[in-house]
């Protein structure tokens, strides 16, 4: 059973930043998939971004440009810098992992809220 666990969530201002974390407990973390999910107040969780064990990254056009996701395979590590955050970027932010294909993820986390004021 593959353990994950955020932190780094907050208030900030718009315009502002904030660097997410994921810990993971995978015995072999270099095989997995892993992503940023997110979920605001009334509306369906959405991919923000995923990142193969190789390296090859995906995101959702809202963040493009704003938020880049990245892992330490060593730290068994996941991370989402989120620059130049918007009131739309209120969420639970959620880390998710899987071994098999990346649009299937198996294993989430309990989230971390994020909330960006004007």
């Amino acid at each position: 059973q593959v353990q994950l666990v955020e932190s780094g969530g907050g208030l900030v201002q718009a315009g502002g930043s904030l660097r997410l974390s994921c810990a993971a407990s995978a015995s072999i973390f270099s095989f997995m998939s892993m992503g940023w999910y997110r979920q605001a107040p009334g509306k369906q969780r959405e991919m923000v971004a995923t990142i193969t064990g190789g390296g090859t990254t995906n995101y959702a056009d809202s963040v493009k440009g704003r938020f880049t996701i990245s892992r330490d395979n060593a730290k068994k590590m996941g991370y989402l810098q989120m620059n130049s955050l918007k009131p739309e970027d209120t969420a639970v932010y959620y880390c998710a992992a899987t071994y098999g294909g990346i649009r299937q993820m198996d294993y989430w986390g309990k989230g971390t809220l994020v909330t960006v004021s004007l």
